[in-house]
């Protein structure tokens, strides 16, 4: 992914993790609370099989859908 790209999706992230903040489910795992950022970055990690810096830039489109999809509806 180029500096651009990921810049974006930085963005991106930070906007659905801001959003997501107090709006994840509590988890056993996490008693101090969920990160909202951390779990959006995982969700593109375990859907694609790798960190967005390591996709290519032709996959920034579906990297934005999984960003919103995650920011609508939080698990």
């Amino acid at each position: 992914m180029n500096p651009r790209n990921r810049r974006v999706i930085r963005e991106a992230i930070g906007a659905a993790g801001k959003s997501l903040i107090g709006r994840l489910p509590e988890s056993e795992r996490h008693p101090d609370g969920r990160n909202p950022y951390a779990h959006v970055s995982r969700v593109i990690k375990t859907l694609t099989g790798k960190s967005y810096i390591e996709l290519p830039d032709s996959d920034l489109p579906m990297v934005l859908d999984i960003i919103d999809r995650c920011e609508k509806y939080p698990f």
